[in-house]
């Protein structure tokens, strides 16, 4: 196995990583809506959820430019 197959295995992990992060994210929001709090404890925990969803959404994307990588360079 080469480096760059192992770059677009690594990259494919980190992906699979990030995109289970955004379902967590997901499902941790819907969780939210249906609970019963005040606004300002709704708005805490939401500010909270999209800081995990960026934090998702850019370890997904980093996997996916390993993946883009390790093929452009393969």
């Amino acid at each position: 196995m080469t480096g760059f197959e192992l770059l677009i295995w690594i990259g494919a992990v980190v992906t699979l990583a990030g995109v289970a992060g955004l379902m967590a994210t997901a499902y941790g929001a819907f969780k939210l809506r249906q609970s019963d709090l005040s606004d300002e404890e709704m708005r805490r925990a939401l500010q909270s959820a999209v800081a995990r969803n960026m934090a998702a959404l850019f370890t997904a994307v980093f996997g996916l430019m390993m993946v883009i990588i390790g093929i452009a360079l393969g």
